[in-house]
């Protein structure tokens, strides 16, 4: 019954693969009851009671089942060697399996055969997950989805991995990071399930990087209509400029609500297992789940590995209590309820420097206050001296305060905000402020309260911090490695950016399938997103002569400058404000650091990164050609002027005299 003529047209299919080629046809309920005859012969050959196939059972399981594996099974295989139908939404799991009596097979693979993989096209799919997949129908009871299960309030766990655990991989967290582990994780062939499903995405998603970089896209757009000589420059007149602060706050909702269910619906693709719930590790291969005010989320799920990727909240300094009204952080400053006239930002890094960005756009009178002797610290100090000139300097709606502290914050009687400001070398109180909202974005600390690391015997560092070696296994206050219990992104505290997370996620997968690798921080590039832009890879100058000194190659630095003012696209765009720098070796070419200010900068700073962590050297950069006129021209004209010790790479040397 199973293998006849190919289909001609108007009559239904009659094999999985002829379903494939009618799939948008509307014979499939034909279809759906030929093979569920089939399936009921199946079932009457193998001696099953009529009790266990009765007409409404079997009507039950061919409209939950049978086209759905006509839909589905036969659809391509992803990378990672599992056919879609075992990762792809099969309701199967569902029990249609034990609907029609199929616990009573002895062999796992007959079923298989008999409900998925008796066409050859389908067999060559669906041959690594049939056992997986029917074990997971018989056990009647999970979803692909994990979260509460149907007749009880605990979690489903669905099939168990080749080591006899639930899960290969189980993740705590699911956000950036936790995501780039489970998609690499599910490429290495591993069962992977994601603790976190009420949060999916994290905070880059939802409450970080994504919505903020939606505000940062209408100021820009504002920036530049409210700019009347640059517009006028390019030969355009605007008038007067109004927004509609609701629809950009919707906007940024709607980008992350976006990408949310993105991250969602590619997680569900492949067959991760989203568990809604908070974890708990009870030990080294459990965690529980549960969530606070729900009664019916409850269970626990096992797995040979577990990743802590939990990332962070925004950090507080002592004295300052958040309202949510009048002093709040970037959490609540991206829901755009509302814009005082005048903010002070406390803390002038990354977030300080792009709230800073959005609220001026706005018409809001900003004021920085910053602990350090500079704003902006991190940054390299000539990219720093040029931002603080265009940025903070250059904008009548911008001031700022260094080298205090914001040691006491308290909303007044009269609507408004007092701020206490305390000397940072003399401990004294130097001035006060008063203002109508403060915002803090001081930095933010890792999210690993609650996570039952004491079970573990994992004692966290000063901040928070999970201390992990360099494959990110966790390490003991004991200072024992945990070989199987990995911490990645915020929650490490390595590097708190989200591809950093990402990059951290997909290493300790490596080192999972033991395969060694180590990230190498140094190339992970970051970028601030104001306008114009500030990104960086590597270290600034000042470390790199420091760390020279001490290596002995103090004479071997060299630094390569050029500016945006002698860049034919910046000049058409009339964005000439910006600068490049780069510190590299005169010896060997390599390149220590990249740090560039100026349009488009968080985009072209990949072309330093990449080469840098492909250990290519200046002398193959510089013969590398880049379309003219774009922006990327930058780059070309350090790689180009470097002062090389050698007219060619002396590594290359021997082998072209011997060639």
């Amino acid at each position: 019954l199973f293998h006849v003529d190919p289909p001609k047209q108007g009559r239904p299919p009659t094999t999985l693969a002829d379903s494939r080629e009618m799939r948008g046809s509307n014979s499939n309920a034909s279809w759906a009851f030929a093979l569920g005859a089939c399936l009921f012969a199946v079932a009457g050959l193998m001696g099953l009671s009529s009790t266990q196939n009765n007409g409404a059972m079997l009507q039950t399981s061919l409209a939950v089942s049978n086209a759905r594996l006509a839909t589905r099974c036969v659809r391509p295989m992803p990378r990672s060697g599992r056919s879609v139908a075992a990762h792809a939404g099969m309701s199967a799991r569902k029990s249609f399996a034990s609907h029609l009596g199929l616990r009573s097979l002895s062999d796992k693979s007959d079923a298989c055969e008999y409900l998925t993989c008796r066409n050859p096209y389908v067999q060559s799919q669906c041959a690594r997950s049939c056992e997986r997949s029917v074990d997971a129908q018989a056990r009647a009871q999970s979803k692909r989805v994990v979260g509460v299960s149907a007749s009880k309030n605990t979690v489903a766990a669905g099939s168990k991995s080749s080591h006899g655990y639930d899960y290969d991989v189980l993740i705590i967290g699911c956000g950036v990071g936790g995501h780039g582990a489970a998609l690499h994780a599910v490429q290495q062939g591993l069962k992977v399930g994601v603790v976190g499903g009420h949060d999916v995405g994290g905070t880059c998603v939802n409450r970080g990087c994504v919505p903020s970089k939606a505000l940062l896209a209408a100021a820009g757009e504002l920036h530049k209509l409210k700019a009347q000589d640059h517009m006028a420059a390019l030969g355009i007149t605007s008038g007067p400029v109004a927004f509609d602060r609701q629809k950009i706050a919707d906007h940024a909702n709607n980008l992350a609500s976006t990408i949310r269910s993105n991250l969602k619906r590619s997680l569900e693709a492949i067959g991760v297992d989203i568990i809604h719930g908070k974890g708990t590790l009870v030990d080294s291969n459990t965690v529980e789940i549960g969530l606070p005010g729900r009664i019916d989320i409850e269970g626990s799920v096992t797995a040979k590995d577990i990743i802590i990727a939990t990332g962070s909240v925004p950090a507080v300094p002592p004295g300052i209590e958040i309202d949510n009204d009048r002093v709040f952080t970037s959490d609540k400053a991206l829901k755009l309820e509302s814009l005082p006239e005048w903010i002070a930002i406390i803390g002038s890094g990354y977030i300080g420097l792009e709230f800073a960005d959005v609220y001026t756009a706005l018409g809001v009178q900003v004021t920085l206050i910053e602990a350090l002797p500079n704003l902006m610290p991190g940054f390299d100090a000539e990219i720093r001296r040029l931002a603080q000139r265009v940025l903070v300097d250059g904008k009548k709606s911008v001031d700022y305060h260094t080298n205090v502290f914001a040691t006491k914050v308290t909303p007044t009687t009269f609507g408004g905000v007092e701020i206490e400001l305390t000397d940072a070398s003399t401990k004294e109180i130097k001035d006060v402020l008063e203002v109508d909202a403060v915002m803090v974005a001081t930095g933010r600390r890792p999210y690993t309260e609650g996570l039952g690391l004491e079970n573990l015997g994992i004692e966290t560092l000063r901040g928070g911090f999970i201390a992990v070696n360099d494959k990110m296994q966790v390490i003991s206050k004991n200072g024992e490695t945990l070989d199987n219990v990995y911490a990645i992104g915020d929650a490490n505290g390595k590097y708190m950016l989200a591809h950093a997370a990402s990059a951290q996620g997909i290493s300790a997968i490596e080192n999972i399938m033991g395969r060694e690798h180590i990230v190498n921080h140094r190339n992970v590039p970051a970028a601030c997103f104001t306008h114009p832009e500030i990104s960086f890879v590597g270290v600034d100058e000042e470390t790199a002569r420091k760390e020279a000194e001490e290596g002995g190659y103090a004479d071997k630095i060299g630094v390569a400058k050029t500016s945006f003012k002698g860049n034919s696209k910046a000049l058409a765009m009339k964005e000439p404000d910006g600068m490049a720098k780069m510190i590299y070796r005169k010896d060997t070419g390599e390149i220590l650091g990249m740090h560039i200010m100026g349009i488009h900068s968080a985009d072209l700073i990949h072309e330093a990164s990449n080469a840098m962590t492909a250990g290519q050297s200046l002398y193959d950069l510089r013969m590398m050609v880049h379309a003219h006129p774009t922006v990327a021209e930058v780059l070309d004209e350090l790689f180009k002027h470097a002062d090389l010790e050698h007219v060619a790479n002396p590594e290359m040397a021997p082998a072209m005299a011997m060639a």
